[in-house]
Order: C-alpha cells, then sequence, then structure tokens
C-alpha cells in the first residue's frame, strides 16, 4: 500500500512539475512574440511568429496556474508545508489536541464535502461557455466548466485527507509537537 501511494504521489509531483514547465515555456513564448512583433518584417519572413496568432498564451497560462494551484495543494503540498499557528494547540495536553484534530477534521470535511454539490450546480452552467481564445488551439472540446473542474477534485482531496487525519487521532493519538504523524523529529 505505501508503495501505492508513494506512487501516486511521484504521480502528483511529476503532473504539477509538468504543468509548471508547461507554464513556463508559455510565458517564454509570450515574451518571444512579445518583443518580435516590434519588427514588422519578421511575422513576413516567418509567419509562425505572427503576433496575432498568440493570443491564447495568456489564457493558457491562466488555466494551468488555477490548476496548477488547486492540484499542488490537494495532491502535493504536505500538511507540514502549510504555515500554522499552533500556539494554543501546543499548549494543551495530548487529549485535547486529540480533540482539536478530530473536531477540525470532522468539521472541514464535512464542509467540503457538502459545498461539492452547489459547486457542480454552479459549473452546469459553466459548460455551455467556451474559452475565449484556447479553442483557437485545442478545438471546441475545452469548456471553462473543465478549466475550472479541478476545484471539485481540490475539495474532495481535501476532504479525505482531513477525514484521514480525524481517523488517525481517533485511532491512535496525536504526535507531539515537532514531529510528524509518525513520530519522526521534524527538527
Amino acid at each position: 500500500m505505501t508503495k501505492l501511494i508513494s506512487a501516486l504521489g511521484q504521480f502528483a509531483k511529476a503532473v504539477a512539475a509538468t504543468m509548471m514547465a508547461l507554464m513556463f515555456l508559455t510565458f517564454v513564448l509570450q515574451i518571444v512574440i512579445r518583443y518580435s512583433a516590434r519588427l514588422d518584417w519578421l511575422p513576413a519572413q516567418f509567419p509562425i511568429l505572427d503576433p496575432t496568432r498568440y493570443g491564447w498564451t495568456l489564457e493558457f497560462c491562466l488555466f494551468l496556474w488555477v490548476w496548477l494551484i488547486f492540484w499542488g495543494n490537494a495532491f502535493v503540498v504536505r500538511d507540514r508545508d502549510h504555515v500554522i499557528f499552533d500556539i494554543l494547540y501546543n499548549a494543551v495536553s495530548p487529549t485535547t489536541r486529540r480533540w482539536f484534530v478530530i473536531i477540525a477534521g470532522v468539521a472541514i470535511s464535512v464542509g467540503l464535502v457538502l459545498s461539492i454539490e452547489p459547486t457542480w450546480a454552479k459549473f452546469h452552467i459553466l459548460r455551455l461557455k467556451k474559452t475565449a481564445t484556447l479553442t483557437a488551439v485545442f478545438g471546441d472540446g475545452i469548456r471553462m466548466r473543465d478549466i475550472y473542474s479541478i476545484y471539485i477534485f481540490f475539495l474532495v482531496a481535501v476532504a479525505l485527507r482531513y477525514a484521514w487525519a480525524a481517523y488517525r487521532a481517533v485511532r491512535y493519538g496525536v504526535a507531539e509537537p515537532d514531529t510528524d504523524a509518525d513520530g519522526a523529529s521534524l527538527k
């Protein structure tokens, strides 16, 4: 099971790295086109550098940014990588900490799961809307709903992570401050 989880984690990191690389390459393309657009003779010599063909790059970068943020926070960023305010958490007894984790985990999980249906209902109208410029490159298949659909994966993944944290707190208790869930020191 740990090999499967590790493989899925590596896959999630590879997807995030690919999105970041694509975003960087598209950004570099934007810069090249922006500065070559000042040279009127260049598109005549090299039609591929015609600046009117690259309106899609901005929307593609925004698409990748949205996906990168929600994908990364759902599948790549670890809990210990987040900024936390744990003064109160560290000041209370392990039993109270355990209840903090259980209550917070259940509340966050329930809140996120309950928000899936209203979110999807709002996405329903987005199935009709096309993107402004991505259809020129990727065809008619990409709709606005597809761009924002990563948010549903984010809601499910984060709800499961907090539900798992609550389950582990019920079953095994909580780790001491400055250690991870397996008891290894974070210092």
